[in-house]
């Protein structure tokens, strides 16, 4: 077995995703009924990997705009959409059935009509929360005047396109939402329209981040109050212009009056007036504007950063422009491996939203630990109902790598966010087995094992990094390492890790409960009553919403302090049983690929380790023990 394996591996880099089809040696038949770039696109991917006899496309507006269904008989295979971009999502999905267990009748349709990957790259092609190397939006490459790209950005951007549509992500936002405003000059609008025009065939509209201060940083205007007639002049004919370039365009995502970017604010206007501008220079050409709800600091001094997006935004609901979206994070705080969904979703009742989820792995050992984020979006959903939502934005993993997300796992993050925003309703472990499937092998042994340690991966992170709702106890400014100690002076308290464990010799947890900060309150019920009781609150937010005390009994018999010391353990014990079954999984695995992950795990281990000892150490100091 060993041996018949190994003999067909080869080397590879990662740099196919889950695009691995190879080429089939008989050229399938492809009959359609309908022509264009997109349909060329379906027709040239069925040809050369789809290894059946004939597909026939057609376009039925019967069905609604992007949906499709996959149908086979006798041998013989028809893909049925509403538009050419449907026709497409229905060729990946048949190429997907082929890798992962052979073809059979689908009916599908997006949940969502927006799935965007939020990209926080730089125009010095620096990524914010990158870990994959640099931006693949390389600019000097980019010829904005004859329209054309250097080879290498050519190839990259079609296989980001290829993958993209075959998981059905159709919105791209290019740069970093603390956005320069040069984005905006006339010479980068250029080079945005070479990648426009390279990904609409792809079904992918591309949208900008925007810095608020734009026409007064560009020297167009001496404000940027967007009550000055002088700014919304200027913001309607850079509107003009980018549709004039780009016609399909889909709008602006803006971060605003949050963590030292300008915003409305600055003018003493409210957030809904600042998006209401924008939404007016976007609204003839059908444009949008992504608002996001991630603001706290000077205004709310003295509250609870985690209640600060609802206490913002709630007096404003309903205020808004219809094309105005709220863009808000799964959790209240910042991306932490643990944390209970955002209440701003329980409060907004009159304003479209959409979930904010992290694909790059900022607090959950960047590019360096193996952990798969399914689960916990799957966790966000089991509260937040997705007939709440209009869209999904991903904050994307990619970089300039080979492999494109640094850790050869990490790709699967970026695989189970598209197929997730397509159909919330898929499970974790389908999405991660068909992922084994096409990235490694379909040998069963491999997907059994593996698909068990992707399973397990991102409660075994939170046990060995911050157990029973411990939270945003890292190092500054790069989140990666352990640092419950941490406070610095010259930092705002909520930035410092002390401020949100407050251990002291009586217990360990922040009390945002009616006897503290009173954030249980933002909560819809139950979960409001559930989460204000000790006796109720459940154990994975317990520290969360309580100040417990280290000798405190939990469900199991033990106190709090022996709970934190099981979890700790029980993280690193995991890890050590995954680098065990990774050194299992070699002869499905080639060389290459194998040793890149077993010395990635190696780093995962010693990290674990790091996060018990240090942790347990410093809260032992507390506790007494």
């Amino acid at each position: 077995m060993f041996l018949f394996i190994a003999s067909a591996i080869h080397a590879e880099d990662g740099s196919q995703l889950w695009l691995r089809y190879g080429t089939n040696a008989k050229s399938a038949t492809v009959i359609a009924n309908t022509a264009s770039p997109t349909i060329a696109i379906a027709t040239d991917e069925l040809r050369q990997h789809f290894r059946g006899a004939t597909v026939s496309l057609l376009k039925d507006r019967a069905l609604q705009p992007e949906a499709f269904a996959v149908n086979t008989a006798d041998g013989k295979v028809t893909i049925t959409a509403g538009d050419d971009f449907g026709l497409l999502y229905g060729t990946y999905e048949l190429l997907r059935q082929q890798e992962t267990g052979g073809v059979h009748n689908l009916q599908t349709a997006p949940k969502y009509p927006l799935r965007v990957l939020n990209h926080w790259d730089n125009l010095d092609l620096s990524v914010e929360r990158g870990y994959a190397g640099k931006s693949i939006w390389r600019w000097e490459e980019i010829d904005g005047q004859n329209g054309t790209m250097s080879e290498w950005m050519q190839q990259r951007v079609r296989q980001y396109c290829r993958a993209n549509a075959s998981i059905g992500i159709n919105g791209s936002v290019l740069n970093n939402v603390n956005a320069s405003p040069n984005i905006l000059t006339t010479d980068y609008l250029m080079k945005v329209k070479v990648l426009a025009d390279a990904f609409r065939p792809y079904g992918i509209r591309v949208y900008l981040s925007i810095n608020f201060a734009s026409p007064m940083v560009l020297g167009a205007t001496t404000t940027a109050d967007p009550l000055d007639s002088s700014v919304a002049k200027w913001w309607c004919a850079k509107a003009d212009e980018i549709y004039q370039l780009i016609p399909d365009f889909g709008g602006f995502l803006v971060k605003a009056n949050s963590e030292g970017q300008p915003g409305p604010g600055d003018y003493h206007r409210t957030h809904a007036d600042g998006a209401n501008m924008l939404a007016a220079a976007l609204k003839s050409h059908k444009g949008i504007v992504m608002w996001r709800s991630f603001v706290y600091g000077a205004n709310h001094k003295g509250e609870d950063r985690v209640m600060q997006a609802v206490s913002e935004f709630k007096p404003m609901d309903g205020k808004f422009a219809d094309n105005v979206i709220l863009q808000s994070k799964n959790g209240p705080l910042d991306f932490q491996p643990r944390e209970p969904y955002a209440p701003i979703f329980d409060n907004i009742k009159k304003t479209p939203q959409m979930a904010e989820l992290q694909i790059t792995q900022e607090y959950l050992g960047q590019s360096l630990h193996l952990v798969y984020l399914a689960p916990m979006w799957k966790e966000f959903f089991s509260f937040v109902s997705p007939d709440l939502l209009k869209g999904i934005a991903g904050v994307a993993n990619i970089g300039d790598t080979d492999g494109w997300c640094g850790h050869p796992f990490s790709q699967a993050n970026w695989y189970a966010f598209g197929r997730l925003a397509w159909n919330p309703d898929l499970t974790s472990e389908a999405i991660a087995n068909e992922w084994l499937q096409q990235t490694f092998t379909g040998e069963k042994a491999f997907i059994e094992a593996m698909g068990e340690v992707m399973m397990s991966s991102r409660e075994a992170c939170v046990d060995y990094m911050m157990p029973l709702g411990l939270h945003h106890i890292f190092k500054f400014d790069h989140h990666y390492g352990p640092e419950p100690d941490g406070f610095k002076a010259e930092y705002p308290i909520e930035w410092c890790p002390v401020y949100y464990h407050k251990a002291d010799k009586d217990g360990v947890g922040f009390e945002r409960t009616t006897k503290g900060t009173g954030a249980t309150k933002q909560y819809r019920q139950p979960y409001s009553k559930i989460y204000d009781s000790l006796e109720t609150c459940p154990e994975e937010y317990l520290l969360w919403f309580h100040h417990v005390a280290w000798d405190y009994k939990m469900k199991n018999g033990k106190t709090l302090w022996q709970n934190l010391q099981v979890h700790y353990d029980r993280g690193v014990s995991e890890v050590a049983r995954y680098c065990d079954v990774w050194q299992q999984m070699r002869p499905y695995v080639d060389a290459a690929r194998w040793q890149h992950v077993a010395d990635l795990l190696d780093t995962q281990l010693d990290n674990a380790r790091e996060w018990r000892n240090v942790c347990l150490n410093y809260f032992g100091s507390f506790a007494g023990k």
